[in-house]
């Protein structure tokens, strides 16, 4: 079908102020993000009908008060005659669905308009007043290193709102009625694959910043390299800073290889002495050779690692999110101060190696939010004796790379999920003397206290018990936060 002059219409619109009344759309998905879609795309005029397997209560009895037409259909053939039949000039892709998924070709295939929430979100941004946008991805550490901007920032004096897939809908945060300077924007590589580069859709962030690359959600990208290309998108169109890790040469690549406004600067972060467009630490000290005037012979004191003890954040990988949050402020303007004392302010959150217990000389902590290698490996490299549970979901990861950096620190591994066939391959294959234990319980009840159990019996004076499954939870729990829950309750129990 090719394209109507509504159509072409439907492309150019770029702001809130335009004519987007009648437009018809079909919105994929209920999640939080389509709900917001669909709740703006009401409030702008459009026909809206939302497009769905399954619909949570509260979200599908406010659909027809605000005038959105709700259609639950789980047969996939008869969902795609119900979006065929509703003739979308515009389809919006909530970020679960994949790109081959029969209702996204089905979309491409009517000649509609294909934009996700983040691209709506973008074009809309002047409701009330057009804010700046900083934007983040990595494949570990955007969810503390957005909030850990944004308080910076807060700490300034600007008006700020971290939002994104951190779990406010940046469409909510567009329209708040008393607007923001700046809205820190959390990006996850399946709303930066629906992302366009050019034209009226394309972001061109303030700052933006990829914290590091290791491979993930494979089976959704299709390939390693389709994973990584989503990720460079986050640079495309940069105004002021391009912030990368010079731990992780492919981030260095994304930047050289980005698209950016002339004059917009590279500046890198990372745990060594600085050079003159760096973040980085001197003795105990963080600090800023990129944003001032003599950087090639003085530094700005930012914060110390004191600070980051008392913030949760004393991990290699905590010290990294800190300098990349610095960098993505100090480009917004933020003074030296502001990073100090936003960090100051700020506590990580729970699941994010959260310390549970210390019982007998044995540490427990909670690093449920580590759904992938990278962020389990992160974590890893913190102790320097663990028993370690693992296991859920894997996305497509090969794990064997992770057995084998970190054996050496393992004094006993425990795995969990519903299919463990490969994790137990690669522990036979990396690491075959090492004490391994199974949880065989498939009740969700009785998971963690099984895997609770396990531990405290490998586990010895010094060593840390580590949940860092590397993978996502949903073949057992509601999520990763109700896997380290139960976690912390399972710990709970075994002292009392």
């Amino acid at each position: 079908m090719g394209q109507s002059v509504v159509g072409a219409r439907v492309s150019a619109l770029s702001s809130w102020h335009d004519d987007w009344s009648g437009v018809r759309v079909v919105v994929l998905g209920l999640g939080v993000s389509g709900f917001a879609a669909a709740d703006t795309l009401a409030e702008l005029g459009c026909a809206v009908t939302v497009l769905s397997r399954d619909a949570d209560e509260e979200r599908a009895r406010i659909l027809p008060v605000i005038g959105v037409e709700l259609v639950v259909e789980a047969d996939e053939r008869a969902a795609r005659q119900a979006l065929l039949a509703r003739e979308p000039e515009l389809v919006i892709v909530s970020p679960g669905f994949a790109p081959e998924h029969p209702l996204v070709l089905a979309a491409r295939e009517s000649g509609a308009e294909l934009w996700g929430d983040v691209e709506l979100a973008w074009r809309v941004r002047d409701k009330v007043r057009a804010a700046e946008w900083i934007t983040i991805t990595g494949t570990n550490g955007k969810t503390t290193t957005t909030q850990l901007a944004a308080t910076m920032l807060l700490a300034a004096g600007t008006r700020v709102a971290p939002c994104g897939n951190i779990g406010t809908p940046v469409l909510d945060a567009v329209r708040d009625p008393a607007g923001f300077d700046v809205l820190v924007v959390e990006l996850s590589s399946f709303q930066l694959h629906a992302l366009p580069t050019t034209g009226p859709g394309a972001l061109q962030p303030l700052a933006s910043a990829c914290l590091n690359l290791a491979d993930d959600h494979l089976d959704w990208h299709g390939g390693s390299a389709a994973y990584a290309a989503a990720k460079a998108k986050v640079y495309a169109n940069t105004r002021v800073a391009c912030v990368y890790n010079l731990a992780d040469p492919a981030t260095r690549r994304m930047v050289e290889e980005a698209d950016v406004v002339e004059g917009c600067r590279a500046i890198g972060f990372g745990a060594d002495t600085p050079g003159p467009s760096d973040v980085g630490v001197v003795d105990d000290v963080l600090v800023d050779r990129a944003f001032l005037q003599e950087r090639a012979t003085t530094a700005l004191e930012l914060a110390t690692l004191a600070d980051l003890r008392d913030a949760g954040l004393a991990t290699p990988h905590g010290l990294a999110n800190a300098l990349a949050a610095a960098a993505l402020a100090r480009a917004a303007g933020a003074p030296p101060a502001a990073v100090r004392d936003g960090l100051r302010a700020f506590r990580v959150d729970a699941h994010r190696t959260e310390r549970v217990a210390e019982s007998d000389e044995v540490l427990w902590i909670d690093d449920s939010k580590a759904t992938n290698a990278h962020a389990a490996s992160a974590s890893l490299s913190a102790y320097r004796s663990v028993v370690w549970i693992v296991g859920g979901l894997l996305k497509g990861v090969d794990l064997a790379p992770l057995v084998l950096q970190h054996r050496e620190r393992l004094r006993a591994v425990i795995l969990i999920g519903l299919d463990r066939d490969a994790l137990r391959e690669a522990f036979a294959r990396h690491a075959p003397a090492l004490p391994l234990f199974e949880v065989e319980e498939h009740d969700t009840e009785r998971v963690m206290p099984a895997a609770v159990r396990l531990a405290a019996s490998a586990a010895q004076a010094g060593d840390t018990v580590l949940l860092a499954p590397a993978a996502a939870s949903m073949d057992q729990f509601d999520d990763y936060a109700d896997r380290g829950r139960r976690f912390a309750m399972a710990v709970a129990a075994l002292g009392s």
